[in-house]
């Protein structure tokens, strides 16, 4: 994507209330353009391929083809695309499942305008994006009295420095956090996000996060 260009959006969600609210929550904000909506999974799809969207606001619930079905067949056939699932329910079946399906993030519907847009933003620039109820859930459900669950052994090949990168994006630390916190650089943290997708393999933060503890399978489109 280019730097310069407008992260271009489409909104998936069968109220069309909700999708005009979202487009003028957007539409508002710089640096983002709203480029179509779809009213059903399906219809995301067929948009995805043929407007190719950086982001899509990417409703759970919807009739025919769901949100979760709708962003594994994004992910897997225009992984370009990346999907920010929102949903007013924070149930672990809908996060996990969106999650696994390839969503870069899960957003509760009713955050912050300014949540909102921030988690475009992130999501578009390849950064995990979680509601923080999930990723409360997501460390408890991967924990066990404190101890972490068993992981691959290809975790393994991740030096000291990038499992403790690591154990910060499942916190769902941005790189300029994990930076601060680590007393690294910002471009050095960059680099050693990019080792850490490539050596395990993973298609982004979400999933590598997921990969780490058992929750989802390595591999990439």
């Amino acid at each position: 994507m280019n730097a310069d260009a407008p992260i271009r959006v489409l909104i998936a969600d069968d109220q069309p209330l909700i999708r005009l609210g979202f487009r003028m929550v957007l539409e508002a904000a710089d640096g983002i353009e709203v480029i179509g909506e779809a009213a059903d999974g399906a219809e995301a799809v067929t948009r995805v391929a043929e407007t190719a969207p950086d982001v899509v606001l990417m409703d759970v619930r919807m009739p025919g083809v769901d949100g979760i079905e709708a962003t594994a067949r994004i992910a897997r056939h225009h992984p370009a695309t990346r999907v920010l699932v929102l949903t007013t329910f924070d149930l672990d079946e809908y996060a996990f499942g969106a999650l696994r399906a390839g969503a870069g993030g899960f957003l509760l519907k009713d955050a912050e305008r300014d949540d909102l847009v921030d988690a475009v933003r992130a999501v578009a620039a390849g950064e995990a994006t979680l509601a923080p109820r999930i990723t409360k859930r997501m460390i408890e459900l991967v924990t066990a009295e404190g101890r972490p669950t068993p992981v691959p052994a290809r975790l393994d090949a991740l030096t000291a420095r990038e499992h403790e990168v690591l154990d910060a994006m499942a916190r769902g630390m941005t790189n300029l956090e994990i930076a601060g916190t680590l007393f690294l650089g910002e471009s050095t943290v960059k680099t050693h996000v990019g080792r850490i997708l490539a050596k395990l393999p993973a298609r982004d933060r979400v999933h590598a996060v997921l990969i780490a503890h058992g929750l989802a399978e390595p591999g990439v489109a």
